[in-house]
């Protein structure tokens, strides 16, 4: 599994804990640094690039971290076919993934601390959709993003 991590000046400190942490258990996973030599990059760009690196294929999920998570999985949500929640609990994580099929997490420095994030992202990354009762609900979201995304096919 290919992980891409990003985040806005507010959550440097937590993007270098969540890659090291997951660096260290051999998780494959990329900086993808978008403020980098940029001048005032926000996090509307910086989430929306990292959505679109997943939605492309170029990873199977993505860790974006911004102040509180929220903005971050708002504008991950603008990209087509990528699903994104922010989590800032074990449950949320794992539901993220096995009831919603959701490819990004997003969570906030500003809301949790290092220790409970890596639980967080251990237990998302090891989830998988479980289909389920689930299944029908996602399709259906899927079905309606394309309303959203393609208005003209209504």
């Amino acid at each position: 599994m290919k992980i891409c991590i990003d985040c806005d000046d507010a959550a440097v400190n937590l993007k270098k804990v969540l890659f090291e942490h997951l660096k260290n258990k051999g998780v494959d996973i990329t900086d993808l640094n978008y403020s980098e030599g940029k001048e005032n990059a926000m996090y509307p760009e910086i989430g929306f690039n990292l959505a679109k690196e997943v939605a492309a294929g170029n990873y199977d999920r993505g860790i974006s971290i911004c102040g509180t998570g929220l903005g971050m999985a708002m504008i991950a949500n603008k990209v087509e076919g990528v699903f994104a929640g922010t989590c800032h609990d074990v449950f949320s994580a794992e539901r993220l993934r096995k009831s919603n099929d959701a490819q990004v997490i997003t969570m906030g420095e500003r809301v949790i601390g290092p220790e409970l994030a890596k639980t967080i992202i251990d237990a998302w990354l090891v989830s998988e959709f479980a289909g389920g009762g689930s299944a029908p609900k996602v399709s259906q979201m899927r079905e309606l993003e394309k309303l959203s995304f393609h208005p003209q096919n209504k």
